[in-house]
């Protein structure tokens, strides 16, 4: 599990296409992969993957990303030299920040708008109209891993308000339009929502 606070910005040091899934291989400052061991959970674009080497020293960490991965998220769509986001797995004890975040990706949304000035960040996505009966006004998203407030609700989407933080600590800032995002909706609200329309429908039926 994750809390989809991002803990800093990582780059893809390689990428390599063996058969049906891609090796991954990414850099961050050494101090974020303490106690690490083989196996760990390490969320890449708010994507849970497995660690199945690292080395400390030289701040690396190596996963390999299957097919049925790539087709749900973006990470297919990285390349070296490329930032994404970093978050290890929630430790028990730790502060919860954002909300509890799988790291299983739904989907991903294409950025339609992106407005920006000195204090705020509109950003509208565009999502697959399937997924669209469990993003609610206020409620929890996570995007490429971040922890985030559904802003206004669209016919095809929802909007988003990012404050400068956001901006600095993620790859959101960094953003254009036409980009795909990677989606987790929350759990609870879709448990909520697919409970309301199993029992309406019994009852109608």
């Amino acid at each position: 599990m994750f809390t989809g606070i991002v803990q800093t910005k990582a780059v893809i040091a390689a990428k390599q296409r063996h058969g049906d899934f891609i090796h991954l291989v990414v850099q961050v400052q050494p101090e974020h992969l303490e106690l690490l061991e083989r196996g760990a959970s390490i969320a890449i674009n708010g994507v849970c993957l497995t660690a199945t080497d690292f080395d400390q020293a030289a701040g690396t960490v190596e996963f390999d990303v299957i097919d049925e991965t790539l087709k749900r998220s973006n990470l297919g769509l990285v390349s070296s030299g490329e930032q994404v986001n970093f978050e290890r797995s929630l430790r028990f004890g730790k502060e919860i920040g954002g909300h509890l975040v799988s790291g299983h990706i739904q989907t991903t949304a294409t950025l339609l708008e992106l407005e920006k000035n000195n204090n705020n960040c509109r950003m509208r996505l565009q999502l697959p109209a399937i997924h669209l009966p469990y993003i609610l006004a206020k409620g929890f998203i996570a995007v490429d891993g971040a922890s985030l407030t559904v802003g206004a609700v669209h016919d095809d989407g929802f909007d988003l308000h990012l404050i400068p933080e956001t901006l600095e600590v993620t790859t959101l800032g960094q953003r254009s339009v036409g980009d795909q995002l990677n989606i987790e909706l929350d759990q609870q609200t879709v448990t909520i929502v697919q409970t309301v329309e199993r029992v309406l429908a019994q009852r109608q039926g």
